[in-house]
């Protein structure tokens, strides 16, 4: 497979039974720490079930995503993960936009810089996770078990997964029936919890909700 590396990954074997727009959720929620992610194109054609691509906006996340996702249990499959055949025309064509590729550009460019500016439009994809160190988020004495909140509603325990198990020593994650926003992550110890806590305090999920973490209550 002989094909050159570049912004676009194509991603295939994907459980075909997943919504598409959960499906594009939980790809953003897995793959947006690895950087910026300008695009996900998932379509649900019978010639395009279980495949999708995710456009990142630097090159060192789109390798990045590749090697450490490749053979990633998503949604019970493993996933297949390779670099797109040829920069983004996949998408174009897709799209039905191949031929208008400065438009396309000048497009993309306003749209970075909507998103640069913070225009709070919902379907903007936000920058890098949010973190907003100027916001303390009141805490607990250190516990193996941390407490999230502000979550939207959205939310799965498939999502909330994705995100933690890059951390050592996690375990599980509980939801709290009839409360969306809420959840509980355990780990093997404090300070395994700890380091979770900080490299994902004010995460956003979405574009309007950041995750705000603390460890819960002994």
């Amino acid at each position: 497979m002989d094909i050159r590396p570049n912004h676009t990954i194509y991603i295939n074997n994907i459980n075909d039974k997943v919504k598409k727009e959960e499906l594009k959720r939980s790809l953003y929620a897995l793959l947006s720490q690895f950087g910026q992610i300008v695009d996900i194109v998932a379509l649900k054609t019978m010639a395009m079930r279980g495949q999708a691509f995710v456009v990142f906006k630097e090159l060192a996340a789109a390798t990045n995503a590749l090697r450490q996702l490749q053979g990633f249990p998503f949604y019970n499959k493993p996933m297949r993960i390779q670099y797109a055949k040829t920069d983004s025309e996949v998408i174009a064509k897709m799209k039905g936009t191949y031929g208008d590729k400065e438009k396309k550009k000048d497009k993309k460019k306003k749209a970075q810089e909507l998103v640069a500016n913070a225009a709070k439009k919902p379907s903007a994809v936000p920058a890098v996770p949010a973190l907003s160190p100027a916001v303390q988020v009141p805490d607990n004495p250190p516990n193996h078990i941390l407490f999230l909140s502000n979550l939207p509603e959205e939310t799965n325990e498939m999502m909330l997964s994705m995100l933690f198990n890059q951390f050592p020593g996690f375990k599980e994650v509980r939801l709290v029936p009839g409360k969306h926003d809420i959840s509980f992550v355990e780990f093997e110890s404090d300070t395994q919890a700890g380091v979770a806590k900080d490299a994902l305090q004010g995460f956003r999920i979405t574009a309007t909700c950041a995750m705000k973490i603390t460890y819960a209550k002994k």
